[in-house]
């Protein structure tokens, strides 16, 4: 019986798992090997570890645990169910395990745009998160895809980083004559064709090639096509998830399932490295009060009233 298993092992579970193996509990982390930006080169936006590889980044995150004694395996969670105050989790392999928390950290996944190439883009110029990658695309030439009408916000957010900024509505004509005046008047092109493919040379985008053959000239591409759960887990468990498709979680990270907590992208609409691996601290700290609060021995209802 572990205290706390944590399934996922990003910046959230991590950090987590510190905080709790620094509390003396005994807490194993799943890690199914799928990080949400496993594509990209360098991690940014995170104080003392700005421009890291993530999977650097994972390695001394993980190599920091050691001295806590806290288990790591890699190896996915193929289900989980929770009864009378036990979590039973089953690995790939059918092995079981039972804890008394259990912290999901399983992160999002993004829904990518379907055009040739994008893959070989994508981490390294082609990104969801301006935030994240805006710093090294400035002043460059920027795509932004967005197909209808759901590119605006991107492509106008982007001119905070470039002055040469193209909406791509890839093949979409639903742009209103406001939605048209604005972009405008904010210097934001816009490009309505189909594009064909994504061209360009060791990760790095040259051009957008649009159907009719004609390439145009782009250093970057932003997008943001929405993103899905990474892992089953939260719905199998019965978790309450929002209109955007992440778990509801209260202050201290509780789900509402008792003694389910969830960390990082899973459960926030802010979804960055630096805040995934916070929100795994103050999930730890708040799954080890609640474990000691169970522990902690009372007087009994009669002395008190002596």
């Amino acid at each position: 019986m572990y205290d706390v298993i944590v399934i996922g092992g990003g910046p959230a579970g991590l950090n987590a798992a510190m905080l709790l193996g620094r509390s003396r509990r005994k807490v194993i982390v799943f890690d199914g090997g799928k990080p949400r930006n496993r594509w990209s080169r360098n991690m940014n936006g995170f104080l003392t570890s700005d421009g890291m590889n993530p999977r650097e980044f994972i390695k001394r995150g993980r190599d920091e645990l050691k001295k806590y004694s806290v288990e790591v395996k890699d190896i996915e969670i193929a289900s989980a169910t929770y009864s009378k105050g036990e979590f039973v989790v089953n690995d790939a392999a059918g092995t079981v395990y039972r804890s008394r928390k259990l912290l999901l950290a399983t992160g999002l996944k993004d829904n990518w745009p379907e055009v040739e190439g994008f893959e070989a883009f994508y981490g390294k110029s082609v990104h969801h998160c301006p935030y994240c990658d805006g710093w090294e695309s400035r002043e460059k030439a920027i795509a932004v895809y967005g197909k209808d009408r759901s590119g605006i916000g991107q492509a106008l957010a982007m001119k905070n980083w470039s002055d040469d900024v193209t909406l791509f509505t890839d093949g979409t004509d639903t742009l209103q004559r406001s939605d048209l005046e604005l972009l405008e008047l904010n210097e934001v092109k816009v490009e309505k064709r189909k594009i064909l493919r994504l061209e360009g040379e060791d990760g790095m985008l040259q051009h957008i090639v649009l159907q009719d053959g004609e390439k145009r000239a782009q250093q970057a591409m932003f997008f943001s096509e929405g993103t899905k759960q990474q892992s089953g887990l939260g719905e199998m468990l019965g978790c309450e998830f929002t209109s955007k498709g992440v778990i509801k979680t209260r202050r201290k990270q509780q789900s509402n399932i008792p003694g389910l907590y969830v960390a990082g992208d899973a459960a926030r609409d802010m979804q960055m490295v630096v805040v995934a691996a916070a929100e795994g601290a103050k999930a730890g700290v708040a799954i080890n009060m609640d474990l000691q609060q169970e522990d902690r021995k009372h007087v009994p209802e009669v002395e008190r009233h002596m």
